[in-house]
C-alpha cells in the first residue's frame, strides 16, 4: 500500500520528520525505495540535472509524464509526486486541471506539485475538489526566476514574510495537503510550519520544517555545475564513475577486457 496524504499528516502530528528526494528514472527509483524513502518527487529539476538546461523552464508536460511513469513503475510503497512544469497550469484553471489529471492517469502519480502562492489558490482548490492531491510550493519558485531576478532567498523583508505566511494559510485552506518551502529564512519557515496543520518540506529553509527534500544528483555528487548552500553532499559518485570508466577504457585499449572470464 502506497503512502498517502493522511500518512504524512499523521507524521506531522507525531512530530516525525519526512525525508523526500527527487527521482527521475527506474534504476534510481528502485534504489531510493529500497533505502526506505516514503516520498519521491519527480521534479522539473530534471531539466537541469538530466537534460542539461540552465533552468527548469524548457521542461514539457510530455517529458514530465514520461519520467513520472517510469519512476512509478519502479516503486510499490513510496508516494510519487509529479511536478507541474512551467505553463502547464498558468494559462487557465481548465488547462491546469487537464494537465494535473494526466499525472494521475498517464504518469500514475499519487499527487502533483504546483509552484506559487495566492495566485494559485483557485487552481489548488479546483484540483483538490477534483480528487487530485496537491503539494503547494512557496518561497523561491524556480519557474519565476526571470521575474525575481535569479535564485535568491525570499522572505527577508517584513512585508514579504507576512505575504508568504498569508500565502501558506491560503493554500492550506484551498486544500493542499503538504507544502514545499524553498530558500526562505529559517525563522520564517519555523513560523509557517507552526501556523499550518499540513506538513512543510524544506529545501534551503532550515531545520524547523516537518521534512526536507534534496535533488538526488546534488546529494550524490553527480551534478557539480554548481552547489547550492543548502545542499549536503553525501557521496561523490561522479569521481567513482570517472574512475570506473577510465579503468574500463584502459582495459579495452590494453586488450585486458574481455578476459577469458567474460567470454563464452
Amino acid at each position: 500500500m502506497r503512502i498517502s496524504p493522511p500518512d504524512l499528516l499523521k507524521k506531522k502530528s507525531l512530530n516525525q520528520k519526512i525525508a523526500v528526494i527527487t527521482v527521475y528514472d527506474y534504476t534510481f527509483a528502485n534504489i531510493v525505495e529500497e533505502a526506505g524513502f516514503e516520498v519521491m518527487l519527480v521534479g522539473d529539476s530534471l531539466g537541469m540535472v538530466v537534460q542539461g538546461h540552465e533552468n527548469t523552464i524548457p521542461v514539457t508536460m510530455d517529458e514530465m509524464i514520461y519520467h513520472t511513469k517510469i519512476v512509478t513503475r519502479a516503486t510499490k510503497k513510496s508516494m510519487i509526486i509529479g511536478d507541474m512544469p512551467y505553463m502547464s497550469y498558468q494559462v487557465s484553471n481548465e488547462e491546469c486541471l487537464k494537465n494535473a489529471s494526466r499525472f494521475l492517469k498517464e504518469g500514475l502519480a499519487n499527487a502533483v506539485k504546483i509552484e506559487g502562492g495566492r495566485e494559485t489558490v483557485d487552481k489548488v482548490r479546483l484540483m483538490t475538489l477534483s480528487e487530485i492531491p496537491v503539494v503547494a510550493h512557496i518561497g523561491l519558485t524556480p519557474q519565476s526566476i526571470h521575474r525575481i531576478g535569479g535564485y535568491k532567498v525570499q522572505g527577508r523583508t517584513e512585508e514579504s514574510k507576512k505575504r508568504l505566511l498569508e500565502d501558506a494559510k491560503m493554500l492550506e485552506e484551498a486544500g493542499a495537503f503538504c507544502m514545499v518551502l524553498e530558500a526562505i529564512p529559517s525563522d520564517l519557515a519555523k513560523t509557517i510550519t507552526e501556523s499550518i496543520s499540513i506538513p512543510t518540506i524544506g529545501i534551503g529553509a532550515g531545520p524547523h520544517c516537518d521534512g526536507q527534500v534534496l535533488v538526488l544528483h546534488d546529494l550524490l555528487g553527480l551534478f557539480d555545475r554548481f552547489l547550492p548552500k543548502f545542499v549536503k553532499r553525501y557521496a561523490n559518485l561522479k569521481d567513482s564513475a570517472l574512475s570506473a570508466l577510465k579503468e574500463y577504457k584502459a582495459d579495452v585499449e590494453k586488450g585486458l577486457f574481455p578476459s577469458e572470464k567474460e567470454s563464452f
